[in-house]
């Protein structure tokens, strides 16, 4: 009998590199050669294309590769109310190596959510491409992600009025947001629903960590804030829906931008946050042992012990040990396999072939198949 309720046996994160047609198509559209309508016919051909070998390669759930996006976590916030795209110096972290185009988001309104949010069609599109039947998973960033990346890692952050002197209230909207964008999504048909959040990736560093606390912030009490403002969204969730959180520490053509083992963050985060699951990366030894989950609780957990940032392929014997070595702190039935990260987070995509990341998806597979019955 298969395992068949997501997180699934063996899964992805969700995004895929992109085609050449869809780089030249967003390149042709940013020029006004093309239009709106003609490059969302070319996306349109190129996630069926995708879709049809994410289930030749294995997987039950499959995505839409991230394909109508440039940037994992800008295009979904940039849509809401009172948020602004705006060009940048730099980058508001640093990969190791190479930076990708320096852009982010201002808060300049009181933030909401709305209901012609490009989102819901890109869910609805991926919904008619794959057909009836086809289990779906869709990925949004984390209301965590829009509060550190405009509060906590600019410097500079002046709160608009409604905001000033009432962090309350901006917590009170971004749950109000994210729960609005949950319930739009389930309406719609998603019964998988993922929050990316690369701020517990930054906290596990010790020198980020102590970078913040020399500004005055206490990463403790921020790392609460996020888990109760996606608890109260979670609480909204639906009982047929299954919300997960992928966690990792940066991925840009192969890069990252931090280290660090999940013990700082593995009491507020894995003993408290509602979520169904979490996908972690644990890819290499900047992600630590797998000591801090201990303080999992009744989620399933996803290992990411299969790089997406280089191509070449790991030795299933050892990843079979490191999954039996995981299992002393969580049943080896709640725990599942998946790469550490998407292949291409950006538009740009991680340093592989297409062959190669989808020899990568077949390895998990073939993991999975001999490591549970129910694969």
């Amino acid at each position: 009998m298969s395992h068949v309720n997501p997180p699934y046996r063996c899964d992805v994160v969700g995004s895929f590199l992109r085609p050449a047609s869809i780089i030249e198509a967003r390149a042709r559209f940013s020029k006004g050669e093309i239009t709106r309508d003609e490059l969302t016919a070319i996306e349109d051909v190129e996630i069926g294309r995708l879709v049809q070998k994410e289930r030749e390669n294995g997987l039950t759930a499959v995505t839409d590769g991230e394909f109508r996006r440039a940037y994992w976590h800008l295009d979904f916030m940039s849509a809401l109310e009172g948020i602004e795209h705006v060009k940048a110096q730099a980058w508001s972290v640093a990969f190791e190596g190479r930076q990708p185009k320096a852009e982010t988001i201002v808060i300049a309104g009181r933030i909401g959510f709305a209901q012609n949010h490009p989102f819901l069609e890109h869910f609805e599109r991926l919904r008619n491409i794959a057909g009836p039947g086809v289990p779906l998973k869709f990925t949004i960033p984390s209301p965590s992600m829009l509060h550190l990346m405009c509060c906590v890692r600019e410097e500079h952050y002046a709160p608009i009025a409604a905001y000033r002197d009432n962090e309350a209230a901006l917590f009170d909207d971004l749950a109000q947001t994210w729960t609005q964008a949950m319930l739009a999504l389930y309406a719609r048909g998603c019964r998988y629903l993922q929050l990316d959040d690369t701020s517990w990736g930054e906290f596990c560093s010790q020198q980020k960590r102590a970078a913040y606390a020399a500004r005055g912030i206490d990463v403790d009490a921020v790392g609460r804030a996020y888990v109760a403002c996606i608890n109260r969204i979670l609480a909204a969730k639906p009982a047929d829906m299954t919300v997960t959180m992928h966690i990792c520490r940066g991925n840009f053509r192969s890069t990252w931008f931090s280290s660090g083992g999940y013990e700082p963050v593995a009491g507020i985060l894995f003993s408290h946050c509602n979520v169904d699951g979490f996908f972690l990366e644990y890819d290499s030894e900047r992600a630590g042992g797998f000591e801090p989950l201990r303080f999992i609780k009744d989620q399933t957990v996803v290992l990411g012990l299969v790089t997406s940032k280089f191509p070449e392929l790991e030795d299933a014997e050892a990843v079979k040990a490191r999954i039996r070595e995981a299992s002393r702190y969580v049943p080896l039935e709640r725990l599942c396999l998946s790469p550490q990260c998407g292949f291409s987070s950006t538009e740009e995509g991680n340093i592989m072939t297409e062959e190669q990341q989808w020899a990568k998806v077949r390895l998990v597979k073939r993991i999975a198949r001999d490591v549970w019955a129910d694969a």
